[in-house]
């Protein structure tokens, strides 16, 4: 029988700075994709629906893409939402699981207890859902490293809790499921907002109002929760 490997392809949003009002949460999203599920051709439809658009070889980055910012910063509504539209339905078909860590920075006086709460939030991540981890014989985490202090606390943890685990660095651009751990914590992120209330104009320009967001994007990406 072959090994069971699970690709774990983690991002982030947020940073180990001190408590900001407009950047209250620190997420980490992690997409798990059993590697015997074959994904290549909705790879291959999400690519050519790409080059379709007029962005070949390009990783969607979601949260710049909807506030119209970096790359996209010359970009109308209209084409920022169909790249949108295509990371959403290639991500809601996508055969896959993930999970999503939040920490409130309020809650964290320093580093170091911002360190120790969202190790533990990881921690508990994997020890909830233990059946399903101890389903596969080898964990292959992929991260770009983008922070030095969440990289430390990845293989902190998974290495203390799984002996067969490996580590690697990935451009975004490589990975369509990097790409789709991005999108899921941009939307992780808004969810958090909209139960605030604290949706940005642009982020509001965007979805038009708080329930389609729910209606039309979280609702189906949440039922893709571990």
């Amino acid at each position: 029988m072959s090994e069971k490997i699970l690709s774990v392809f983690i991002d982030e949003s947020g940073d180990f700075g001190p408590y900001e009002v407009h950047a209250p949460y620190y997420l980490v999203a992690m997409v798990l994709h059993d590697q015997t599920v074959d994904i290549s051709a909705n790879i291959a439809g999400f690519e050519t629906h790409l080059r379709n658009l007029g962005y070949a070889q390009h990783a969607v980055h979601t949260r710049p893409l909807i506030r119209r910012e970096s790359v996209y910063a010359n970009d109308l509504m209209e084409n920022r939402k169909q790249l949108f539209n295509a990371l959403f339905h290639f991500s809601r078909k996508l055969d896959i699981r993930y999970t999503c860590v939040k920490i409130k920075k309020n809650e964290c006086p320093d580093v170091i207890a911002m360190t120790a709460k969202l190790s533990k939030g990881i921690a508990n991540v994997l020890r909830v859902n233990e059946a399903f981890w101890n389903s596969f014989d080898r964990v292959i985490v992929y991260y770009d490293n983008g922070q030095i202090e969440l990289t430390k606390i990845l293989i902190s943890v998974f290495s203390t809790l799984y002996a067969h685990v490996e580590f690697r660095k990935v451009r975004p651009v490589d990975y369509k499921l990097f790409q789709v751990a991005d999108f899921i914590c941009t939307l992780e992120l808004l969810s958090e907002k909209a139960d605030s209330g604290t949706f940005s104009a642009s982020e509001m320009e965007f979805f038009e109002n708080i329930r389609c967001f729910k209606k039309n994007y979280l609702k189906h990406i949440s039922k893709k929760h571990l």
